[in-house]
């Protein structure tokens, strides 16, 4: 049987993929669009998701925080200017090299330390920092469907729940 919190990531794999494809439907200017909100565009907020993603498995492969940070810290800019379609394809990229990681590993509730600049020392195990990612990315990819309101358009259901409804692949 899957452990929850890889049951968890492949809904936020799932999650993302189905908001990508809703903002490759809208006019190709909405995505790095101007807006005041808690982000200034759309693709400010994808990339933090993804940025945050990447992070935190470079935390669970064995980088300390600060490591991770300085890598995605290089990556910001880089990121923050690709397309929805080049987004779509490094968030498959990371998402298969995550699911492989998280499936090499022995004990998924193996504890590690992470050692927060902004909050101290946090001991913790592999399936909180993944549910972490998953319920991050949730909370932002619902900034965006805000977002898209406020510009005059629908996002698109993401809900876990609907999610369980649609037969999985993989």
């Amino acid at each position: 049987m899957t452990h929850p919190a890889l049951k968890m990531y492949d809904y936020h794999v799932w999650a993302n993929g189905v908001i990508l494809d809703r903002l490759k439907e809208l006019p190709e200017n909405i995505y790095h669009k101007g807006i005041q909100s808690g982000f200034s565009s759309i693709s400010k907020v994808l990339s933090h998701i993804y940025l945050t993603d990447y992070a935190w498995f470079d935390i669970i492969s064995g980088k300390s925080m600060n490591e991770a940070m300085t890598s995605t810290d290089q990556l910001r800019e880089e990121v923050e200017t690709k397309s929805i379609e080049e987004m779509k394809k490094i968030f498959l990229d990371l998402s298969e090299r995550n699911k492989a990681l998280l499936n090499s590993q022995e004990d998924i509730e193996r504890l590690i330390m992470v050692d927060n600049p902004y909050a101290g020392l946090l001991e913790t195990s592999i399936s909180e920092s993944v549910l972490h990612v998953v319920t991050h990315g949730s909370y932002h990819r619902g900034n965006i469907a805000t977002m898209l309101r406020q510009m005059g358009h629908t996002s698109v259901m993401q809900d876990y729940g609907l999610y369980l409804f649609i037969p999985q692949t993989s």
